[in-house]
């Protein structure tokens, strides 16, 4: 059987991603993971990329940025034998939460998670879709770090080299992996 790079992997996994442009906005070229997602093989071949990544390490949670980190971040989880913590939108989570609020293109948003979601010391990885300004998954990280939780890495399928948030997280020390590096505008 022939050996597979991690490149070829992620060659696979974005051939996967269906490409819309000027979605949702003129400009833009959206990436879509549904297709991913819908076929058994290549679903479970991302998976296993994170989970090949994150096996033997003591990981305490898996934490899945709202919504579709939380369709990765269980299955990674489920497969690591490791509890999951969603980071929800404000608003949608009902016991008592901690909130982070970060800049969006078009205003800001907040998200959320339970006060008591992880305690100090928890080691966990936070996982997403996508990195494009690097907004959501900030928020997230001051949120774990305010709750004292260690953030191993952050990371996601896709990561826009044309935008910046993949180097503001670097930037913030946080370590950063993802599957895919591509363009999310249209040049």
């Amino acid at each position: 059987m022939n050996e597979i790079s991690d490149l070829d992997y992620a060659q696979f996994i974005e051939k996967s991603i269906r490409k819309i442009p000027n979605w949702p906005a003129p400009g833009i070229l959206f990436h879509d993971i549904t297709p991913l997602l819908q076929n058994p093989k290549t679903f479970r071949i991302l998976i296993d990329i994170f989970v090949h990544r994150y096996l033997g390490e003591h990981i305490d949670y898996i934490v899945g940025l709202d919504a579709r980190g939380f369709i990765l971040g269980s299955a990674i989880a489920y497969q690591l034998n490791v509890g999951f913590i969603p980071i929800r939108k404000k608003g949608k989570l009902p016991f008592d939460t901690v909130s982070e609020t970060y800049e969006l293109e078009y205003g800001n948003a907040a998200v959320e998670i339970h006060s008591d979601a992880v305690k100090k010391g928890d080691r966990v990885v936070l996982i997403d879709d996508l990195i494009a300004t690097g907004g959501t998954m900030l928020a997230g990280h001051k949120l774990l770090k305010r709750l004292e939780a260690e953030v191993v890495e952050a990371a996601a399928i896709i990561e826009f080299n044309d935008l910046a948030g993949g180097q503001k997280i670097r930037e913030t020390g946080l370590p950063l992996f993802t599957v895919c590096q591509v363009n999310g505008t249209l040049k």
